[in-house]
């Protein structure tokens, strides 16, 4: 095929329309987006909530929000940086991070709507796929969809933590599980007992004695957080079972007091 060349003249700029101000700046997939947003009309003004998890380099951000003409409204938000609170201080990005960051979202939002108690979730984590069910004579359960923003949707990515632990914790969110760690394609099986280990932080227990066995130099630059704490391979999952049990216990934002230098700042 023959190169053609590109005629941008008078008849091309007339008619030129400049896209969405976020789709320029690579922020909004605006295709995915239409149909998150998109409520059926004879659901009149029922909000459409929407599951939105975004992972930055040093935090997980887990947020309940829905659209409105003038933007989106959260109506409840979680982040992994809270996670230090239930007893996780080191390791905030990674699976293990995320299922905890989602879980805390859940509960929050199920008891800031006063469901926790009717809706409790999975208590003991198995890795098996749930599917919460609406309690007859009750309220429903509360549906959400997943928004995953411009994350690639890869099996065993990280948005998938959040969303099994939102799953876990009693949300209603529609998935499927061959996107969780532990989905083989080619048999098309899912093996919970993979997962589990992914959500208990085990693969990074198992990292940490390999590396120490391999070269004690190495395990010791980038464990270094680790070996200050005093937090050993066979206390992680520990570790992660507690802060699921602590951020069942009390899942409640708590309000940062705003510092002296902050409050100058919001004066002028």
């Amino acid at each position: 095929m023959g190169f053609v060349k590109v005629v941008k003249n008078k008849a091309y700029f007339k008619r030129y329309q400049v896209k969405f101000r976020r789709r320029r700046q690579g922020k909004t997939d605006y295709h995915a987006r239409r149909y998150l947003v998109v409520q059926d009309k004879n659901k009149y003004n029922t909000p459409k909530y929407r599951l939105i998890v975004r992972i930055t380099n040093k935090d997980i951000v887990a947020q309940i929000a829905y659209a409105k003409i003038g933007g989106d409204v959260v109506v409840t938000a979680a982040y992994s940086h809270e996670l230090p609170k239930y007893g996780i201080k080191l390791g905030l990005t990674n699976y293990a991070a995320a299922y905890c960051t989602g879980l805390l979202l859940a509960r929050r939002h199920l008891k800031k709507l006063k469901l926790d108690r009717i809706y409790k979730g999975v208590d003991d984590v198995t890795g098996e796929d749930y599917n919460v069910e609406s309690e007859e004579g009750k309220p429903g359960a509360f549906r959400c969809f997943l928004d995953v923003g411009l994350a690639r949707t890869t099996t065993g990515a990280r948005i998938f933590g959040i969303m099994k632990g939102a799953l876990d914790g009693g949300l209603d969110i529609p998935h499927s599980d061959r996107r969780f760690p532990g989905y083989d394609a080619s048999e098309k099986k899912y093996n919970p007992e993979v997962h589990k280990e992914r959500i208990y932080g085990q693969h990074v227990a198992n990292y940490m004695k390999e590396l120490k066995d391999e070269n004690e130099e190495a395990y010791q630059r980038q464990f270094s957080a680790y070996i200050k704490e005093g937090i050993t391979p066979e206390q992680i999952p520990e570790m992660y079972k507690s802060a699921h049990a602590a951020i069942r216990a009390n899942p409640d934002h708590v309000e940062q007091k705003e510092t002296d230098c902050e409050a100058e700042k919001s004066k002028n």
